[in-house]
């Protein structure tokens, strides 16, 4: 039978093919958790051995299904408050239709939480035994999710079937009290909003994306759909408490005239209500509450408002202070350097030239390259270096046609330096021990008898990385220029790695030693 590829590798499509929906996917999340391919396909292999039905955190069904309910979750925390308060009882059968549709894929969605799948805390593993999975979810989030998925949907279907097929006025009464009870009674279900956010966690855990920018994205989302979830339900709340008191002569839907308006009429006056009492603005109600019932509304409207400001700012605040951390330390070394450079009372001319090469070396950004270079393999260095550096080293004759190794050898000992307009990179006469690349930038090169100038891909000082000597040329920066270096310690250690090279170069100096190199 043919084989599967990739990480269902080792079953057959008969015999697992249905099976490879319920197996970890290659992307971004897996392999940050895993580490590498191998380890994402071991992990499918653990899970295809065990022989139990279990839903992995990172497989593909899961990412489907968490969108889908993620979708429907919503819409019932929209539908369920606009049809207590609005509707009244006449919601159609569609939307009854939907609201069984949705309780019975609450109930199977706890049915299925005992076979899914659970990322530890730390996001480094994930749980697949049956028992540790029944044992969490028994302990944390299984009465909530039974009581959200309490089938309010079929009472009420059930209730409405009895009561337009009962003619006896009595019991009709009787029902109608009946389907009150169950339509408060299924506010219950707004507890489903507990299951949004652990939705919109797992969402950010499980994306196949940029992790930071999902995070990030999926972060401010879940906060302005808790606002609008919030603003919506203090709008129901505004009709719906009149309502259960029959429409009081001094309430708010009588002075408005709302009693026979629209379902929309009757919503944009109770959320435009709820969201002036929330941001304390005086227009929304232009009388005082005229009972206690409507005194404590406008009171919890109130502090709910408060509340949401205060999350709003605080995580607006949080968000900004994430944002782009290069550039504040940037600006944090800046300010402790403003005020060293004014303490120590140094010219305004040189302190100019210093932030100057603050911006020219870092670009508004802090960052330590040695540590970036520290932390990455010896691997990836040697890449970053190539593609930084290797056709510098390419331009300078002593290391053309040199093996490969020895380049690599080399490139991991150069070092960045910047140099402002105006420097004096090197000085005639003066003792050296290091030659410069030029990536890019100009300088002009004088000696007693000739000036010239090098730009980008050029090099200087090459005598004196070979024989520590003195230069002979001053090198001044005419633009500001971006520079790397090679000292000749650096240089004597690689060499003693390549003999041959080591002889060849000394071959080379003796024929040139008195060149007219810098």
């Amino acid at each position: 039978m043919e084989k599967l590829k990739g990480p269902t590798a080792g079953c057959t499509t008969a015999t697992c093919g249905w099976r490879a929906l319920l197996l970890p996917q290659l992307n971004r999340q897996s392999l940050y958790v895993y580490g590498s391919e191998m380890a994402v396909e071991k992990e499918c292999m653990r899970q295809l051995e065990s022989g139990v039905f279990v839903i992995h955190p990172f497989s593909l069904i899961r990412s489907y299904y968490i969108m889908c309910m993620m979708a429907i979750t919503f819409l019932n925390l929209i539908g369920i408050p606009m049809e207590i308060a609005f509707l009244d009882g006449h919601s159609g059968l569609a939307w009854e239709g939907f609201n069984v549709f949705s309780d019975t894929l609450f109930l199977i969605d706890v049915a299925l939480n005992f076979r899914m799948g659970i990322i530890t805390d730390d996001g480094e593993e994930a749980i697949l035994d049956i028992k540790r999975i029944r044992v969490s979810y028994l302990r944390t989030w299984f009465i909530p999710d039974v009581i959200a998925a309490f089938p309010i949907g079929y009472i009420l279907l059930f209730a409405d079937l009895q009561y337009h097929n009962d003619d006896n006025p009595s019991k009709t009464n009787k029902m109608m009290r009946i389907l009150m009870f169950v339509r408060i009674l299924s506010l219950i279900r707004l507890a489903r909003v507990s299951r949004l956010v652990r939705f919109f966690n797992e969402v950010e855990k499980v994306s196949n994306a940029n992790l930071e920018v999902v995070r990030l994205f999926f972060r401010i989302l879940s906060l302005f759909m808790m606002i609008f979830l919030l603003c919506h339900w203090n709008g129901c709340i505004q009709y719906f408490v009149p309502m259960l008191e029959e429409f009081p002569t001094d309430c708010w839907v009588r002075k408005e005239n709302l009693m026979n308006a629209t379902v929309i009429v009757k919503y944009s006056w109770g959320v435009f209500r709820a969201l002036s009492q929330m941001i304390a603005l005086s227009y929304g109600s232009m009388d005082a509450p005229t009972n206690y019932v409507e005194m404590w509304i406008v009171m919890v409207s109130m502090v709910s408002g408060c509340l949401m400001y205060t999350v709003l700012v605080a995580n607006a605040t949080t968000m900004i202070a994430n944002i782009d951390p290069a550039a504040k330390e940037y600006k944090s070394k800046m300010s402790r350097l403003e005020h060293y450079m004014a303490f120590m009372k140094l010219p305004p001319e040189l302190q100019l030239r210093i932030s100057n090469y603050y911006q020219a070396r870092y670009g508004g950004k802090w960052f330590q390259e040695k540590d970036v270079m520290d932390t990455v393999s010896s691997a990836l260095k040697e890449q970053i270096l190539m593609v930084m550096c290797s056709r510098l080293l390419r331009n300078v004759p002593v290391f053309q046609n040199r093996d490969e190794n020895f380049i690599n050898a080399v490139l991991l000992k150069l070092e960045y330096e910047v140099f402002l307009e105006g420097d004096a990179i090197v000085r005639q006469n003066v003792p050296g021990d290091r030659m410069f690349f030029i990536d890019h930038g100009q300088v002009l090169m004088e000696t007693d008898s000739y000036d010239r100038e090098l730009c980008d891909g050029d090099y200087f000082g090459e005598t004196c990385m070979l024989t520590k000597g003195k230069h002979l040329a001053t090198v001044k920066a005419l633009t500001d220029c971006q520079c790397f270096s090679l000292s000749w310690d650096d240089f004597q250690n690689v060499l003693e790695g390549f003999p041959d090279v080591k002889k060849d170069l000394e071959k080379i100096m003796q024929l040139n030693s008195d060149g007219g190199l810098v």
